[in-house]
């Protein structure tokens, strides 16, 4: 049978075949079939937050916030200081932006004595200023002695204190949060500066520089006024030599030296003071600065520079911004290809976190509660070990910091692989505080734990006293002082556990700890040797499981009547303060920027940053 329709504007009829009524079917139900499953499916997102065409030139447009204050090496202790000191200025060693190892600046190598406390850094002597001249090992020197002579006004002045000669800082600095942010956002502190970290005797006779390196010369300490550096450890060898010596070993001390504060520069420092940003100050970096306004900054490369040929950008634009939300309207509208240092609200970071262009890191920072070893029982290490296991840091994180922190499971973000790690384990908490002489909790005194006055802590602190109790029953007194407060509670020793933060600004893992621990906090113990420690039981070896034959026993770590190396390691076994999380970092890079890599110190490395003109967006489906 054939099926008559009418077709055409006169309504003709022509015949369709059932053959072909069976065809139009099937390509119907395809068609509709197509149509609800595009409904059905979610549109696929844009990959990235803005797309938009590279430049055809070599520039590249970075917001890391407003304008600098002061090109000054000695000044620079966050961004945008430090970003600018960076391309400004080379110091002995730079850090890699990708493993934060030391790799070579103006000194082209470097050795080191058999015990780390002597280290010898010979200078490249192509490395010139953008005045032409040669950058010389007395450069270094001036420039170090003139950090010891700003005192105070130095930024990380603690990054100081390990050099021989170098004033020891007594007393507490005005702790800030790494999280919360300080009351200046241009500044981030480490922490309470380190006190007196080895009382070595001054021979008399000796200078700093006599004797071999690796001789058992006394190294002399310093403890007159800053201004004093007659006795300081570092001397210029020759025109291209430069000698420093340590108090404590330091075996990765040219990891420390690539901070920016230890770049050189050409005069003593008046250039720098009472005046404005000026374009005409001497660097020996790999940029120079052109102009300078209130939109920001223009670098050029410099003429001069050793490695002039490896720099691939021809101008940078560090474009102040005053808020947040003014550069993600210029990032999304093209006028930015990367923003950094940027306080954005978790509700942002959330839109922005499915985003390829968004970049998350952890910061080189730690928030911890530092615990109260010279009073029982915290002076039981069990019982330290039991309170730290007891903290499940997945579930603080998340639930109190909103995810924008990584829970800390050692005291260092950058540290290897191979490092122990902490557990979280309730019932090994239950067994170590049962093992102490608390079963079930039983006739332990109630925790008093110090926080400052901020909300963030506060709830972290609630949440921490709520694990204590369902995990081990414990009760916690949650204490709330003004920092002023908290640091004289410290001081006296009035206090079970108290609240602290730390950064670190830089991969130098001697000087990080020594911005945790104060000398007190600083037994032999925590100072290991080549020497194996014995695993506690808190402590997670990658590898091999590590065992314990006595769990309940309480093993003694090697001690040296000499100075050793501090370690994480040590820190870990010892547990003289429970690492709870480490901040989080945000980042913005447009997919055609090549080389921009970020990290957990906001080391930027601008001379191997350069624009990939050919890049373009991917088409829908691709």
């Amino acid at each position: 049978m054939d099926v008559v329709r009418k077709n055409g504007p006169r309504g003709k009829c022509r015949k369709i075949g059932r053959k072909a009524l069976v065809c139009s079917l099937i390509t119907l139900a395809a068609v509709l079939f197509s149509i609800s499953c595009t409904q059905i499916q979610k549109p696929e997102p844009e990959p990235f937050f803005a797309q938009s065409i590279p430049p055809k030139a070599q520039e590249f447009r970075w917001s890391n916030g407003r304008l600098p204050k002061s090109f000054d090496p000695a000044l620079a202790a966050a961004p945008p200081e430090t970003d600018v000191v960076r391309a400004l200025y080379e110091g002995l060693t730079e850090t890699d932006p990708t493993t934060l190892n030391e790799v070579p600046g103006v000194a082209e190598s470097w050795t080191a004595s058999d015990d780390f406390r002597t280290w010898t850094f010979k200078l490249r002597k192509n490395a010139k200023w953008s005045n032409g001249k040669s950058v010389t090992a007395n450069d270094f020197v001036r420039a170090w002695k003139r950090l010891v002579k700003l005192g105070d006004k130095t930024a990380n002045r603690n990054l100081l204190s390990n050099i021989a000669g170098a004033p020891k800082p007594e007393g507490q600095a005005a702790a800030t949060d790494p999280v919360d942010g300080p009351s200046n956002s241009n500044q981030k502190a480490i922490g309470p500066p380190v006190q007196r970290m080895a009382q070595i005797p001054v021979n008399s006779n000796t200078a700093p520089s006599a004797g071999p390196a690796n001789s058992n010369t006394a190294v002399p300490v310093l403890s007159g006024a800053p201004e004093d550096t007659s006795r300081f450890g570092v001397t210029a060898e020759d025109e291209f030599t430069l000698k420093v010596l340590l108090s404590l070993p330091d075996k990765e001390f040219p990891r420390l030296v690539a901070n920016p504060i230890f770049r050189p520069i050409f005069n003593n420092g008046e250039e720098f003071v009472g005046k404005e940003l000026d374009t005409n100050i001497v660097t020996n970096g790999p940029f120079r600065v052109t102009s300078v306004d209130q939109a920001g900054l223009v670098l050029e490369p410099s003429a001069n520079y050793w490695n002039r040929d490896a720099v691939k950008l021809e101008r940078v634009k560090m474009v102040a911004m005053d808020t947040p939300e003014q550069a993600l309207a210029a990032y999304r509208a093209g006028e930015l290809d990367a923003i950094t240092n940027a306080d954005l609200s978790p509700l942002v970071l959330k839109l922005l976190s499915p985003y390829d262009d968004f970049r998350k890191m952890t910061h080189s920072a730690l928030n911890f509660y530092e615990v109260n070893t010279a009073k029982a029982p915290f002076s039981d290490r069990r019982v330290r070990e039991a309170l730290s296991n007891a903290i499940e840091r997945d579930r603080l994180t998340e639930a109190e910091m909103d995810g924008a922190t990584r829970p800390a499971l050692g005291f260092l973000p950058y540290s290897s692989g191979e490092t122990p790690t902490l557990t979280q384990d309730r019932e090994k908490a239950r067994d170590l505080l049962d093992q102490a002489g608390f079963p079930d909790g039983a006739g332990f005194p109630v925790i008093k734990l110090i926080v400052n006055r901020n909300d963030t802590q506060q709830r972290v602190a609630r949440s921490v006293a709520k694990m204590w109790k369902q995990n081990l029953n414990l009760e916690t007194e949650i204490v709330v002082k003004e920092m002023a407060e908290v640091e004289k509670a410290r001081t006296t020793g009035d206090f079970d556990l108290v609240r602290r933060g730390a950064v670190f600004p830089t991969s130098d893992q001697t000087a990080s700890l020594m911005a945790i621990f104060e000398p007190k906090m600083l037994p032999a113990d925590l100072r290991v040797t080549t020497q194996e420690v014995q695993p506690s039981p808190t402590i997670a070896a990658k590898g091999p499981a590590a065992t314990v034959s006595d769990p309940a026993a309480q093993p003694t770590a090697p001690v040296s009547a000499e100075p050793v190396l501090l370690t994480e390691v040590g820190a870990i076994y010892e547990l003289r303060a429970i690492p709870l999380y480490f901040p989080t970092s945000f980042a913005l890079v447009k997919p055609y920027v090549d080389g921009f890599d970020t990290n957990s110190l906001d080391a930027i490395a601008l001379a191997n940053v350069a624009i990939d003109s050919n890049w373009r967006p991917r088409k829908a489906g691709q």
